[in-house]
């Protein structure tokens, strides 16, 4: 297909309370008429705790099945991390639910280390990259936007994502560096964030975003709770990197 339609749920969240939660983002979801994809903040089960302990489901856990479940009752694919324990570890894990009920993961990569995210939590290696409906996306976590050399588009994908409890104080960096990956990469860049305040007084502004392979808005940052839905033209992505060629000349390297 030569269009993607994404949905952005930008919320608050209720503290380690994933029941409430998945409850918030079912209503959401059912508000959305058609999409083929719908992402939801980083840990959005339980907003970003320190405390996997307390909260860390497995991958057959009730959230992973109900973002299945979902999925396949809109015919959509749905995106969000959560807290997974999984061989006596802890991760920051990202899903990928498919309308077919299967799914992809991606762990987080670049633990937070200013919350001492990586005392608690599982550092993950590998990058995704998903191929639905003709678009290769990479979907990535938080402060993996903080490092381009991770996020360059080696495998031509078209979509980068990003899922986030990006605090407030530092939306300029948020805004900054979106806007960045989608020009180095030549690439459409949509980031979700939440809103609200969390249990630890930390306060998040959402600036949830879309931008185009040139930088421009096709979604203006917003602070208010909604849903948008935008969609996204491939056509028009593969007649600017052919016209332009930026990414022909980028440099060959690899991730250790």
């Amino acid at each position: 297909m030569t269009t993607m339609r994404i949905s952005l749920i930008q919320t608050p969240l209720s503290w380690e309370d994933p029941r409430t939660n998945r409850e918030n983002f079912t209503e959401k979801i059912n508000s959305i008429e058609e999409t083929d994809l719908i992402l939801l903040p980083e840990m959005f089960a339980t907003g970003f705790t320190m405390q996997p302990e307390n909260v860390a489901e497995t991958m057959e856990g009730e959230s992973v099945t109900w973002m299945r479940e979902t999925a396949q009752a809109k015919n959509c694919a749905i995106v969000g991390s959560l807290v997974i324990h999984e061989h006596g570890d802890y991760y920051n894990r990202l899903v990928f639910a498919f309308p077919d009920g299967h799914y992809k993961t991606y762990d987080k990569r670049h633990l937070f280390t200013l919350a001492g995210e990586e005392k608690h939590y599982t550092a993950g290696s590998n990058r995704l990259i998903v191929e639905y409906r003709g678009w290769k996306i990479c979907p990535l976590v938080c402060y993996d936007l903080r490092f381009p050399v991770f996020s360059r588009n080696t495998e031509d994908f078209d979509l980068l994502l990003y899922v986030a409890n990006w605090p407030q104080k530092r939306t300029q960096a948020w805004d900054v560096l979106l806007r960045a990956r989608a020009v180095e990469n030549m690439c459409y860049v949509a980031g979700l964030n939440r809103i609200g305040q969390d249990s630890n007084k930390h306060n998040y502004s959402g600036h949830s975003q879309v931008l185009d392979s040139l930088g421009n808005y096709l979604l203006e940052p917003f602070s208010y709770e909604d849903v948008i839905t935008v969609t996204l033209d491939k056509a028009h992505l593969e007649k600017m990197r052919n016209k332009l060629g930026f990414l022909n000349d980028r440099d060959s390297f690899k991730l250790l």
